[in-house]
Order: structure tokens, then sequence, then C-alpha cells
């Protein structure tokens, strides 16, 4: 993985020097079909179908998460819902307005996490 040096400041204390970070450079972006083209190459599957497949499970996912689950896609991890809310003194006073902010968690997977610690860094 390639990094870059940014110069930072400290938010708590703006007139203190700046330092260098390591941040990572993104190296561009893998689509669907760049994607589909890798699985068809590892398998015996036809390109249709693996794209098949991958709207398929674009369709889905979506689908569990809205009724509650967690989606757990094995090696490669767990999707799930969160938000926040506005607390309030009593239930009577709760209504669904009060809640905002809707997200997407995503947590990896134990085999997700060992191939990670495997990275090597490398100046851009």
């Amino acid at each position: 993985m390639k990094y870059k040096l940014v110069a930072r400041k400290n938010p708590q204390n703006p007139d203190a020097a700046g330092k260098l970070y390591a941040a990572p450079v993104n190296d561009g972006r893998v689509s669907q079909k760049d994607i589909a083209a890798d699985i068809v190459g590892l398998s015996s599957l036809a390109r249709g179908d693996v794209n098949n497949v991958i709207d398929s499970l674009i369709d889905t996912v979506p689908k569990y998460l809205l009724m509650g689950k967690s989606v757990n896609l094995g090696s490669l991890g767990t999707f799930r819902l969160s938000f926040s809310s506005e607390g309030v003194a009593t239930e009577a006073e709760f209504n669904p307005g009060k809640i905002s902010g809707a997200k997407v968690i995503f947590t990896p997977s134990t085999d997700l996490k060992a191939a990670i610690e495997k990275i090597s860094f490398e100046k851009a």
C-alpha cells in the first residue's frame, strides 16, 4: 500500500507547528465489471452469470439490512445498520422523527483482518 505524507495542524492548538502524518494513496477504483472479470478468470462461470450474482447480492443485502438483520458474507465480513437518536425523559416523548444518522457498519471477518495485517507500505 502506498502512502504520502500530509501536514496537519492540531485543531486544539492551532498556533503550534504542524506535523507530518502518513495518509493512504488511493490508487484508483475497481469497478464491478473488473471484479466480475477476475471472478470469471477464477471460476468456470460465464461473465453474465457472475454479473447476475453480483447484481443480485447488491439488490439483496439492503433488503435484509432494512429488515433489521445483520448480513454475514463469510470471509469478507458482516454488514449491519446503525443510527443515533435524540434522548428523551419518557417513552411517551419519543417518536421516530428523533432518529437520525442511519448508516451501514461493516465489521471485517477475522480472515480479512488477518490479510490486512500482512500489509506492507511504500512511499508514493
